[in-house]
């Protein structure tokens, strides 16, 4: 199974992190960058990210402090794969406390890195719940199966994606962007299609009851909130 994922590249090298980041561009991934730990940190808080690429050695903070950080901030679960020049053990095992899901010492080579990036993705995805419940939402990640205060939605897939999407990401939001790239991939369509989803999407889910749970975040995008 082939997973696309959306990746973030915290490396202060930046021609490191461009070529390891063209690798990804081109095999059609979705790649950020941040050149400091401080700046990783902030990116993992306002995005969402499949997995983390990880330099160890940053100028600001140390790889490993950034790992425990985004570890301890994220409201999912985020792999974190860390690349280092460092290959004594004691400084791996330090990594795995601090929650580090898998590491690669350089120099590395590319494909290496998405594979393995591919593999904590898929790890991710197989250990999820089967069933994700957000207030009066229930969703069944293996049937596909929704169900709103007992009520089955009957949904587009379209829009079961867009769902299963922000019910995945909850309670974070999920970016216009990252829907339009997760749904439809290099196929981007209008964005009015997006729009036109998300409105027959509140119909289902929302009409019916007697609070809405899609919410709009103006300037960023959507997200799940489970009380009026």
């Amino acid at each position: 199974m082939e997973f696309k994922l959306s990746l973030l590249i915290i490396e202060d090298n930046a021609l490191l992190a461009q070529q390891l980041g063209d690798y990804f561009t081109e095999t059609g991934y979705r790649v950020d960058y941040a050149y400091n730990g401080e700046s990783g940190i902030r990116f993992c808080k306002e995005n969402r990210y499949d997995v983390v690429i990880l330099d160890l050695s940053l100028p600001d903070i140390d790889g490993i402090q950034v790992c425990q950080q985004i570890k301890s901030d994220a409201t999912t679960i985020i792999p974190v794969l860390m690349l280092t020049a460092r290959d004594a053990l004691h400084e791996k095992l330090e990594g795995f406390e601090a929650g580090t899901d898998d590491y690669v010492t350089k120099p590395y080579e590319a494909s290496e890195v998405l594979v393995r990036c591919q593999a904590l993705a898929r790890r991710n995805v197989l250990h999820q719940t089967q069933e994700i419940n957000i207030g009066p939402l229930q969703i069944n990640q293996i049937t596909k199966d929704i169900f709103r205060e007992g009520t089955k939605l009957n949904l587009s897939q379209k829009d079961r994606q867009i769902l299963m999407t922000l019910a995945q990401a909850h309670p974070a939001p999920v970016s216009r962007t990252e829907l339009l790239d997760k749904l439809w991939g290099e196929d981007f369509p209008d964005s009015d299609v997006l729009k036109s989803h998300i409105y027959t999407l509140r119909q289902a889910l929302d009409k019916p009851f007697s609070h809405s749970m899609l919410k709009t975040i103006h300037g960023v995008g959507y997200r799940l909130q489970e009380q009026a």
